[in-house]
């Protein structure tokens, strides 16, 4: 996989429009729960001792850089969920861990045009498999960067936070 710019990036008006949006009618925001998402936080070793990359991948509609995430799914786990929305959106699989890493929340704009604010429950997942052909290939772009890159790339702050701070917990270590 390379490394690629998305060919396209979010209008900063579309950003301007949905915050006016929210400013006419809060309720849509602050009169609902919160949404609940799970996130795989995909990381691998580099050939050479201890230091990790982490990939980040594109939004199908805006193009910005984010990490696999999605909603809950009946019968699967939350760390099971992730670890689908990563095998789904960027072609991995590895090793997931059952507790989350961390947390984040944003704003996701749903396809009726209404906010959700959402809660996103980051999931480890040590990527040992890699595949061309996956669910939603051709849709994104993926990258594997450093955690200081993929805090760069996205937008939220506390996944910026989650991810230049990010130490891989381990059963074993690496030397």
């Amino acid at each position: 996989m390379t490394s690629e710019k998305p060919s396209s990036l979010p209008a900063a008006g579309k950003l301007q429009t949905l915050l006016q949006q929210l400013a006419r009618t809060p309720d849509k925001l602050f009169g609902k729960a919160f949404g609940q998402q799970y996130g795989a936080l995909c990381f691998r070793y580099k050939e050479c001792g201890p230091e990790i990359e982490i990939l980040v991948i594109t939004s199908r509609e805006s193009r910005r850089w984010i990490i696999p995430k999605g909603w809950p799914m009946k019968g699967k786990k939350p760390y099971e969920a992730a670890a689908i929305e990563a095998w789904e959106e960027a072609g991995v699989r590895g090793r997931a861990k059952k507790k989350p890493v961390g947390r984040y929340t944003y704003l996701k704009e749903l396809d009726d045009g209404n906010v959700a604010f959402c809660i996103v429950d980051m999931f480890q997942i040590e990527v040992t498999e890699i595949k061309t052909d996956f669910k939603e290939r051709g849709q994104r772009v993926l990258d594997w960067v450093s955690p200081s890159e993929a805090a760069r790339r996205v937008r939220e702050i506390e996944l910026k936070s989650l991810l230049v701070n990010f130490k891989p917990n381990a059963s074993k270590t690496r030397s």
